[in-house]
């Protein structure tokens, strides 16, 4: 070999010795610093003419591994999505505190039936009657508290939403630029690491907002689409479009806006639509976990809340209305029913309706057999049938959906009573409760009973009034929609039969059940699945009950908002209705009585009998309500669980990666001393090639 060649070879030793301290000396630098990935030269041998020439070096390349690069992103994003459920479920569950406290739904139930136990054993006196109805005051309020702190949860998600998209937005954006630059540098041979690292930590959070799949390109650059298949970034950036990230953020709403994906320009600028969208919590990370919140945990919690206020209100209604107050009222104004005076009266067995002294002495009463007046009669047949039979003694009236009952001679008052035998019925319910006449609990939202329409009944909506309905799975994905336009002169069975044959139908079966409320029953596959009520213009026969309120399809439509005890109890206990009428009692006889406490023991029958709630099955309303808060707290718990298991398997895929392409320091400083030794042998050779010329040139001389 030449002396050139020696030196050459000596000269390429000492280069590659300084390049891979050069490494080993930025590697040791960034030690610690999340998301580099260390550096190695690319040595290879030069070979000259057939002949070894030493050594060339290449540009620094990042030691990293793409599938377990592609781990991390896949586990980020189940980290972000258990995080923020596991995150907003801890708060619905501190918001309805301890469980067993005092403050809780349950508690507050349990108040309600030793109040009513406690009037029991107290001759009925007014301050246990003022406990008693001060407990349901608290239970109803209680209950409005927690939709509405549901209901601020909801509108906090709402609010990440919006950030999120932003985010997200921001860093699909940067992964675009830093593509660009890692192509550029590839394409040119050079070093492109610092970038790389870069953007595989834009890359990792980018999948911790939603999960993602990562595909690399020969050009160096990487193409990002979601589990569920959306593109986000190929040759050309994609950008989330939100409406609700503007104006409406923050807000709770029954429905939301779905996430379309526009292309952008390199500056983010958003162009047409991609033909995608993010629709549910499918798309996983953070954004799937907070859209799993807002359209269904979170709905679902309040809709089964209000089913909880329903049952309360039908239990405690259905014995006020079978009792009366003593002395009794003057008159009885029931609360809108949705009816109109021709609509059918559907009701069966007998009712009686008497007018009384303010000592309980009867003065009049007349018993209306609804049997006898035949499947046809009419809301006017009823109220004709009254006034007939107390012959002016007291007169009923049916105007605008609501029905009164007023006595006419000074110092009486009126009662309603069913019948012991026979009693009447119309959706399992009384005509006193039926038509409100002396409820406990009202809502000026919601009639608080089941309608009991039949199919052929008149729906009473006009064409141009439209209902829009969403059925949703049970992972809150939207399966489809369809605006119910109801025509005018059409049945509740013309509603059901439109339903039936909208796209709703192809996802279960629509009915009307035996007290009148509008069944869906989902198809084998969908267990789970829920309607929500979008929007809602309907109104029946001018009485502002919509097809909502009266259909019965969501508890989210419960008219929990606006319930409250009636006035009249609340401003004198005394009026609470306990006593019941002798239906057996002669026209001058005592039919009532002070001191009578069969109703306080109908209350505690009743709360602690079952109830009919239809989807949700036949049970109590304690034991409903129990089932309700402790499902909440086995979901949080294994929210939890889920995400503490996330943030193993997470922690553990970043640990995999960063051993195999992060910084050893003990490597690094072995290395060094390798690359020194073989810098003071290229050096060496060097020094004896250059010695080896002076002998040559002494020779010379």
């Amino acid at each position: 070999m030449a002396l050139n060649d020696i030196l050459g070879t000596a000269a390429s030793g000492l280069a590659a010795a300084q390049a891979g301290l050069k490494a080993v000396s930025n590697n040791i630098a960034n030690v610690g610093v999340a998301g580099y990935a260390r550096e190695r030269v690319n040595l290879s041998t030069s070979v000259l003419a057939g002949n070894v020439s030493g050594v060339s070096v290449g540009e620094f390349e990042r030691v990293a591994d793409r599938f377990l690069e592609a781990t991390v992103y896949r586990r980020a994003g189940d980290y972000g999505k258990t995080e923020v459920t596991s995150s907003y479920l801890d708060r619905l569950q501190s918001l309805l505190g301890e469980p067993g406290a005092k403050s809780g739904l349950p508690a507050r139930l349990d108040a309600i039936s030793s109040a009513a136990i406690s009037m029991t054993g107290s001759q009925s006196s007014a301050q246990t009657s003022a406990v008693f109805t001060g407990t349901v005051v608290d239970a109803i309020s209680s209950m409005q508290q927690i939709t509405r702190d549901v209901d601020g949860l909801r509108a906090d998600v709402e609010s990440e939403v919006g950030y999120s998209v932003d985010k997200i937005n921001t860093l699909l954006k940067r992964i675009y630029d830093l593509n660009g630059t890692v192509s550029q540098a590839t394409g040119l041979g050079r070093n492109a690491s610092g970038a790389a690292d870069q953007r595989m930590s834009a890359i990792e959070e980018l999948s911790g907002m939603l999960s993602v799949n990562v595909r690399d390109q020969p050009d160096g650059r990487v193409i990002i689409e979601t589990t569920s298949g959306q593109m986000l970034l190929d040759s050309r950036v994609r950008q989330l479009d939100y409406p609700n990230k503007g104006a409406g953020i923050g807000n709770s709403q029954i429905t939301y806006p779905d996430i379309s994906i526009r292309f952008a320009d390199k500056n983010g600028t958003m162009g047409a639509l991609s033909g995608e969208k993010i629709e549910s919590s499918a798309v996983g990370g953070k954004l799937g976990g907070l859209l799993d919140l807002r359209d269904r945990a979170l709905p679902s919690f309040s809709e089964q809340l209000g089913v909880v206020f329903s049952g309360l209100s039908e239990a405690l209604n259905a014995v006020s209305n079978e009792n009366t107050a003593m002395p009794p009222p003057s008159s009885l104004t029931g609360r809108q029913t949705g009816l109109v005076a021709s609509d059918r009266l559907g009701f069966t067995g007998k009712a009686t309706f008497a007018v009384a002294q303010a000592n309980g002495t009867l003065v009049a009463k007349t018993e209306v057999d609804f049997d006898a007046l035949g499947p046809a009669a009419t809301v006017s047949d009823m109220v004709n049938a009254i006034n007939s039979g107390l012959g002016g003694a007291a007169t009923a009236s049916f105007t605008n959906g609501v029905l009164s009952f007023a006595a006419s001679g000074a110092g009486n008052g009126v009662a309603i009573a069913q019948s012991t035998a026979n009693p009447s019925a119309r959706a399992g319910v009384g005509v006193s409760q039926y038509f409100g006449m002396n409820d406990l609990i009202r809502s000026d939202s919601n009639s608080l009973v089941p309608t009991g329409f039949n199919a052929t009944d008149p729906h009473g909506f006009t064409t141009g009034q439209t209902a829009q309905i969403v059925l949703r799975d049970a992972s809150g994905l939207a399966l489809t929609s369809y605006t119910l336009q109801p025509t005018t002169g059409g049945t509740m069975g013309d509603i059901v039969t439109q339903l039936s044959g909208s796209p709703l139908g192809n996802f279960g079966a629509f009915s009307l059940d035996s007290r009148g409320r509008i069944r869906f029953d989902p198809v084998g596959g969908l267990s789970g699945a829920t309607l929500s009520m979008a929007s809602d213009s309907t109104d029946r026969f001018g009485s502002g009950r919509t097809f909502s309120a009266l259909s019965g399809l969501s508890g989210l439509n419960s008219g929990l908002d606006v319930a409250k005890v009636r006035n009249e109890v609340v401003n004198s206990p005394g009026s609470l209705p306990l006593g019941r009428l002798d239906t057996s009692a002669a026209v001058g006889a005592k039919a009532l009585g002070a001191g009578d406490t069969r109703g306080a023991t109908a209350f505690v029958e009743k709360l602690g009998s079952t109830l009919d709630l239809g989807k949700d099955g036949v049970v109590s309303v304690g034991r409903f309500s129990t089932q309700l808060l402790g499902r909440a707290g086995l979901e949080a718990s294994q929210a939890q669980g889920r995400y503490d298991d996330a943030n193993a398997r997470k922690s553990d895929a970043v640990n995999r990666r960063d051993s195999y392409s992060g910084v050893n320091i003990d490597e690094e400083l072995s290395q060094m001393v390798v690359l020194q030794n073989s810098y003071s042998a290229s050096a060496r050779v060097m020094s004896t090639a250059a010695e080896m010329y002076d002998t040559l040139l002494q020779m010379v001389r």
